[in-house]
């Protein structure tokens, strides 16, 4: 059963979910994937998000561009955590989609990444944090990354 939901608003946007699958694989964390957009198809976003839950998803990733409606509109039907991540897939290089997702009103809120193929994987790391609370398999691979990670800076965690 998938711990993640991964939200696509375009298909077009596949490239930069395969950074937050790799993540996610790579800690043996399940997920789903769909595309849902905030504007074409909000029914179909609103089922989803309504019915993650019961399917066990525990963190919602959605990524967007342009003007990022995406996670806000998640976060608005659901209580899970929705983490989002900003895509450079306008003229302006994601900042729009930034200043979007960052700026969401107080009582909906949705965690923030930074933009495009950074902000994939961190979102993937930040699912894995979160769900590592609950899920001790989950936080003993994500404390492995993070302990390789200072190992590699020669540190030693």
């Amino acid at each position: 059963m998938p711990l993640v939901g991964i939200i696509l608003g375009s298909k077009s946007d596949e490239s930069y979910a395969q950074d937050t699958q790799k993540v996610l694989d790579s800690l043996k964390v399940s997920y789903e994937l769909t595309v849902c957009s905030a504007h074409r198809t909000p029914d179909r976003l609103r089922e989803y998000c309504k019915g993650a839950r019961d399917r066990g998803i525990e963190v919602l990733i959605a990524l967007a561009g342009g003007s990022a409606a995406l996670p806000g509109a998640a976060a608005s039907w659901t209580t899970l955590p929705v983490i989002g991540v900003p895509l450079p897939t306008s003229d302006l290089k994601g900042v729009d989609s930034l200043y979007t997702i960052a700026q969401m009103p107080p009582g909906i809120p949705v965690a923030c990444v930074a933009t495009g193929t950074w902000g994939a994987r961190n979102a993937a790391y930040l699912a894995a944090a979160i769900l590592g609370n609950s899920h001790t398999d989950v936080r003993k691979e994500y404390d492995a990354y993070r302990e390789s990670l200072g190992q590699e800076m020669g540190r030693g965690g």
